[in-house]
């Protein structure tokens, strides 16, 4: 066996394996129940992964026990005396309704993660609506916010935070379609701020009835 030959195998298997890790995270989050080989590629390669990403200003965050893995821009402050470069991964404004969305979505996990041990947490359409509809001022439009409840559904999709359960596609059938919440809403929205909770939803509802 030509052993120069089978490093060199090795090598060039190695750097492949690499870079279908570096293309799917620059895609967007790599989940591990969807991620086949890759993910045990990415548990093996993590070290070579995140300083390769450091070049490009990214950190690498990995959470093996939640099951994903992404890429963020690392903070400006890290060094000061580093050039400033430009941000590879924007930034993305997120409107009010889907701010609070996330938000309540978030609080919503954690109650879930403390009553039992499941690891899915499921929603209906109509059970994502509720979630708002408590915090909305009492003459508020409700025909409104059911019609734009799915415009915000989709966003948070969007955004990879929900992801519609199949089975539920027809149009006749949006009431009754389920979702399931992503646990990487968690590494966004974290135990800090859930927190502050309460005194944000405060702020949240003065600001709802302002827009109404």
């Amino acid at each position: 066996m030509n052993t120069s030959a089978s490093t060199i195998e090795t090598a060039d298997a190695t750097v492949q394996e690499r870079s279908a890790l570096l293309i799917a995270l620059l895609k967007g989050v790599l989940y591990r129940d969807e991620a086949g080989l890759l993910w045990p590629a990415l548990l093996s390669q993590q070290a070579g992964v995140r300083d390769y990403v450091s070049i490009l200003g990214l950190e690498l965050i990995l959470d093996d026990a939640e099951g994903h893995a992404f890429l963020r821009s690392r903070p400006d402050n890290l060094d000061e005396t580093a050039p400033k470069l430009p941000r590879l991964i924007a930034r993305r404004p997120l409107s009010f309704p889907v701010s609070l969305l996330l938000a309540l979505l978030r609080r919503k996990l954690a109650e879930f993660d403390a009553g039992g041990d499941q690891t899915r947490l499921v929603l209906s359409r109509e059970e994502i609506a509720d979630l708002i509809r408590v915090f909305l001022p009492e003459h508020s439009n409700e025909a409104r916010l059911i019609d734009q409840i799915d415009v915000h559904i989709n966003k948070v999709i969007e955004l990879g935070f929900l992801r519609k359960l199949k089975g539920h596609h027809a149009v006749d059938s949006e009431k009754e379609a389920h979702f399931e919440v992503r646990r990487i809403l968690k590494a966004f929205v974290d135990a800090q701020w859930l927190a502050e909770f309460d005194e944000r939803l405060a702020g949240y509802k003065a600001q709802l009835a302002e827009n109404s």
